[in-house]
């Protein structure tokens, strides 16, 4: 048991961060289960919605490491699969935003300056 007084408000700060994250885990889990429900039910478009409002709730929940990254990535990736094989049809689309690499412009060296400005004088 906790004797000095930090370690009984880590303990006190601990449980409720306990509490917390058990509700946002089941928060998870709910949505998840909305998506399974609809897929058994054969009703696709409602699998849809609810698809594409879980998979905000598992990333952001992958984001603050109550999930593990490849975990949210593993379920949302079944839900999609389970989706797609009501009707043969392709998969829901959730876009999200491309990370694009930007082209570095080549570095020029003092040699190549001078040659430049010889070259425009």
């Amino acid at each position: 048991m906790a004797n000095t007084a930090q370690a009984k408000k880590r303990a006190r700060q601990a449980e409720q961060h306990r509490q917390h994250n058990a509700s946002l885990r089941s928060m998870v889990r709910t949505y998840m289960k909305k998506v399974y429900n609809a897929i058994a039910e054969g009703d696709k478009a409602l699998a849809e919605t609810t698809y594409k409002a879980a998979i905000p709730v598992i990333d952001r929940m992958a984001g603050k490491g109550l999930l593990h990254k490849n975990k949210a990535a593993r379920h949302k990736s079944r839900l999609c699969a389970h989706i797609k094989k009501m009707s043969g049809e392709s998969a829901p689309v959730v876009e999200k935003a491309k990370v694009t690499k930007t082209a570095k412009a080549p570095k020029t060296t003092a040699k190549a300056k001078k040659a430049k400005e010889a070259k425009s004088a």
